[in-house]
């Protein structure tokens, strides 16, 4: 806990640094915290709080952008820290949004002889009309952390804007994974902007996963975000 708070203290001074230095920098940073870690429905942190921070450069264009992420976690590797730095492009298509994104995550502190790195890929196509949207998600990591191998992702998530500062949205997606478990999973839930840089989140999880154990259960989560 001691490494996460110096790391948010990182980020929040460079941060402030960025901002004093330049209102149109084109750093950006982010940090959370919630309820509970939930990636693909499954959760990342046993069912326990979780925070996470990251810093995100963006090209004048917005076409590419970059940087680093942590988050902590329970992980079968032994590990409580996952730290990622990620890169991309945001390209638009014919009225559809494209993120197309490569990150590469490492387990801090992981107990010696297990899988503690791993690369994800992963492609987003958006399209949004007045207030309604969906998105297509397909993910692939080709040997994940842990003892789990291969992966893929794919999920399909519909949003409404009720108001310039509510959103709902509904996922639903399918994991299918070499030596783990292939589940279907879904969420649905809330975000609510309290002002122009914080953001509450309510969101339910559930997986098809008969698995015992708080990683497949499933879960309301809350969470909290601020951006600067």
């Amino acid at each position: 806990m001691i490494r996460t708070c110096l790391i948010a203290s990182l980020f929040i001074a460079a941060a402030g640094a960025a901002h004093a230095q330049d209102s149109r920098n084109p750093w950006s940073f982010s940090l959370g915290a919630a309820t509970d870690n939930r990636s693909k429905d499954a959760s990342k942190s046993d069912g326990d709080p979780y925070v996470w921070g990251e810093a995100q450069w963006e090209s004048a264009s917005g076409l590419f952008y970059a940087g680093p992420q942590f988050e902590t976690i329970k992980a079968s590797t032994g590990s409580e820290l996952e730290i990622a730095l990620s890169a991309g492009v945001r390209p638009q298509i014919a009225g559809f949004d494209l993120d197309l994104n490569a990150e590469h995550k490492w387990h801090v502190n992981a107990d010696p002889g297990t899988d503690d790195a791993a690369w994800e890929f992963t492609a987003n196509i958006k399209r949004s009309i007045g207030p309604a949207s969906a998105r297509v998600r397909l993910q692939h990591s080709p040997d994940s952390t842990g003892s789990t191998e291969a992966w893929t992702w794919v999920a399909l998530r519909g949003g409404w804007d009720f108001t310039n500062k509510l959103t709902g949205t509904v996922e639903i997606g399918r994991r299918e994974q070499d030596n783990s478990v292939d589940y279907t999973g879904w969420n649905a839930g809330f975000t609510y902007a309290l002002t122009r840089n914080l953001e509450a989140e309510v969101r339910y999880h559930a997986t098809d996963a008969d698995v015992p154990g708080e990683q497949y259960a499933d879960a309301l989560v809350a969470g909290i975000s601020v951006a600067f």
